[in-house]
């Protein structure tokens, strides 16, 4: 049993070889991340001033930078306290055949977001539907996308899902078409439901005057005749655009006595004598 003096004589030698140097490397290993953060940062805010840069690039190539940075410091660091990096590294490969076979998924969502990147079927701040989500993008990283729903959510969607999934990019073109159906009965007045619609379409600051508005009779239904309005928007003003004629249309019509037919059933009673 070795004694109480050479415990603290070890312990001392311990700290005089070792402990400074372990120090000195979670000093440098805080600064080091630190200045890495930072800078990346900077790049990152000068790289999205210019129109010449792609944001989505710019942001993934330096997220990987930035792991790959300090990924080499903790090495270098590894290497200054005194423990042998050949046998790390023998090591590392020998666990990453194992973590690889483990985290396959992982691999193809890697390649899912580089061919993201590539393609670009989207980039940041398009509004996209993907796996049954709509939303912003806000982020893309190398095994993920996220986004942010109209409802304020968070919804990540894996690269692989999202590079081999069907996606409907809803930003990329300036213009949208509004489609909203108004029933109305067959008692009345086609001609003038269809003028009191276009005029409230006309009347919108917002639709587009090419292509011009268009309210056309879609089908003759079981309780009546559905027109179809038509307009054109500019993409950012498609929602509000939205709701607002579907608001306006119903209290135009019910202005002009044009109802709103609901779903009936005539029910005829035969007597037997």
């Amino acid at each position: 049993m070795p004694t109480w003096e050479e415990i603290k004589a070890f312990l001392w030698e311990w700290t005089r070889t070792h402990g400074l140097r372990i120090a000195v490397a979670l000093i440098i290993l805080f600064i080091s991340f630190r200045l890495v953060n930072l800078i990346s940062r900077i790049i990152l805010r000068r790289s999205e001033k210019k129109n010449k840069v792609d944001k989505t690039v710019s942001r993934t190539v330096i997220y990987v930078g930035r792991v790959v940075l300090k990924v080499l410091i903790g090495v270098a660091l590894v290497a200054y306290v005194g423990i042998d990096t050949s046998g790390l590294a023998a090591l590392l490969a020998a666990g990453g055949v194992t973590i690889g076979l483990a985290v396959n998924g992982a691999l193809g969502n890697i390649a899912g977001g580089v061919l993201i990147i590539v393609t670009r079927p989207f980039r940041l701040d398009d509004f996209i539907e993907v796996a049954g989500y709509s939303g912003t993008v806000e982020d893309i990283r190398l095994v993920s996308t996220r986004l942010r729903t109209p409802d304020n959510k968070v919804v990540v969607v894996p690269n692989g899902t999202a590079s081999s999934a069907v996606v409907v990019n809803y930003s990329v073109k300036d213009t949208r078409r509004i489609d909203i159906t108004f029933p109305i009965g067959y008692e009345d007045d086609r001609p003038r439901a269809q003028k009191v619609l276009l005029d409230v379409c006309k009347k919108k600051r917002t639709v587009l005057k090419d292509p011009a508005p268009m309210v056309r009779v879609m089908s003759n239904g079981a309780n009546g005749v559905e027109l179809i309005v038509r307009v054109w928007v500019r993409s950012v003003d498609y929602w509000p655009t939205y709701f607002d004629l579907i608001e306006n249309g119903k209290t135009a019509l019910d202005e002009a006595g044009i109802k709103i037919p609901y779903p009936q059933m005539d029910v005829h009673i035969k007597k037997e004598k």
